[in-house]
């Protein structure tokens, strides 16, 4: 008997603000380009693509593509998919070695 399986998609998971901000989070964490890029277009799914783009300033295709796995979204890019997702990036230090 074969075992059958389907696609696991984070976006049905993230349900609320604070998933969203984690998920993120997480992925910012990374540091892997693609992986953070990914992430911000599953919570973009999760919000909905159409109304996120709009509030972007974007179109709904070119933002797929852009937060793709294989997209390499400008920085501005990311910085107005964020402000549509309501959400901001923060800095803090990273801890020196040792400590």
């Amino acid at each position: 008997m074969a075992l059958e399986t389907t696609a696991f998609d984070p976006a049905e998971y993230l349900d609320d603000d604070e998933a969203m901000a984690g998920y993120l989070s997480d992925a910012f964490e990374t540091g892997d380009p693609a992986f953070i890029s990914d992430a911000l277009g599953v919570v973009a799914r999760a919000k909905g693509m159409r109304q996120i783009a709009e509030d972007a300033g974007l179109s709904r295709e070119s933002l797929y593509r852009a937060l793709s796995d294989k997209g390499n979204p400008e920085f501005g890019t990311i910085l107005k998919v964020l402000a549509a997702l309501g959400l901001r990036l923060s800095v803090e230090p990273l801890p020196h070695p040792g400590e």
